[in-house]
């Protein structure tokens, strides 16, 4: 973003902005935020950011406080599974590494035991989507259907444990996820995802719990290595 926001979507540009300078830290926990400084250099007005500046109060990233003035509360503080949160870290080139690999090892815990679930629980329905979602994979003709497919399926899955909680967990998986699938379906257009997510809907069909278990396990090592691969690669480019 240039010094001077447009005025298209001028309100959330401003949210963004701001977000951007503290989670990489150019804004740094503790720092007093000059609100007139800030308004003349973004040339808006000061309502604006004040109301920009409301957002952020409600994830946790500023406060204010009688003689202190605004400023940038602690990281323990800030609400890192909001939606918004997590999109803007995803963004951020300097966290999205990070920000991945948290994300791979929330995937390890939950969604093994997530194909368990939905092994035991799982409602014709259910089956259905994620059939729906293995054929939106195997027709992808370009890197973003294929990761709208991907993401498609692991919603479904979550939704197929019957667990509301589970279920909520997609908030915390979506931006990164979906900034994941682009990587690696973008430099790896030839890998075939469908038979290794084909495997956990056979055995949630089937009803076999640990087979399920066992081949989400096996999905996401695998993602883990494409993963690594392209970043390897792009680290050769460069």
């Amino acid at each position: 973003m240039t010094n001077r926001v447009v005025a298209r979507g001028l309100h959330g540009q401003i949210v963004e902005e701001l977000a951007r300078r503290i989670l990489s830290g150019q804004v740094p926990e503790g720092a007093t935020i000059n609100i007139a400084e800030l308004q003349s250099e973004l040339g808006v007005s000061l309502t604006a950011v004040r109301e920009a500046l409301k957002v952020l109060t409600a994830k946790g990233l500023v406060d204010a406080r009688q003689k202190r003035g605004t400023y940038v509360r602690p990281r323990a503080d800030w609400n890192l599974l909001d939606p918004d949160v997590i999109r803007w870290r995803v963004t951020d080139a300097d966290t999205r590494p990070g920000l991945l690999e948290d994300l791979h090892e929330v995937r390890g815990i939950v969604e093994p035991a997530a194909a368990r679930l939905a092994a035991l629980r799982g409602e014709a329905t259910h089956l259905a989507a994620l059939d729906e979602a293995l054929a939106a994979m195997d027709s992808a003709r370009d890197h973003h259907a294929a990761a709208a497919a991907d993401l498609a399926f692991h919603r479904t899955l979550l939704a197929a444990t019957g667990n509301e909680l589970l279920t909520k967990l997609e908030v915390i998986m979506e931006s990164g996820l979906a900034d994941r699938d682009r990587l690696v379906h973008k430099a790896k257009p030839a890998a075939d995802p469908v038979p290794s997510h084909r495997r956990v809907v056979d055995a949630i069909r089937a009803h076999d719990p640990d087979g399920a278990e066992l081949a989400m396990r096996e999905l996401l090592a695998r993602s883990a290595d494409d993963l690594t691969e392209v970043r390897s690669s792009k680290r050769r480019q460069r």
